[in-house]
């Protein structure tokens, strides 16, 4: 099993910034892709970035530019630095990780962009 804990959710007024970081413990050999995601609800959930193990990137057209995401490989850590938020960023994030050939999936944590 693998246990992921998501944290930097909160409160933040419009163009202001915030960190999410997702740790992943437990039973891990090799983290492949690590990800997050974010979901409105009455929406589907999406994509917004992800990171292989050997650091390529991917981003939704929506935060390029914006959004930049990381990991720690000897920490199992994957972070996501976003800045000049807008009210649209409103969600809830989830951090994806996948463990080939499972994916795990964090609890979410709320992100408010609201002055």
């Amino acid at each position: 099993q693998v246990q992921l804990v998501e944290s930097g959710g909160g409160l933040v007024q419009p163009g202001g910034s915030l960190r999410l970081s997702c740790a992943a413990s437990g039973s891990i050999f090799s983290i492949s892709n690590m990800g997050w995601f974010r979901q409105v609800p009455g929406n589907q959930r999406e994509l917004v970035a992800d990171i292989s193990r050997s650091g390529t990137t991917n981003y939704a057209d929506s935060v390029k530019g914006r959004f930049t995401i990381s990991r720690d490989n000897a920490k199992d850590t994957v972070y996501l630095q976003r800045i000049s938020l807008t009210p649209e960023d409103t969600a809830v994030y989830y951090c994806r990780v996948i463990v080939s050939p499972r994916i795990y999936w964090g609890q979410g944590t709320q992100v408010t962009v609201s002055s």
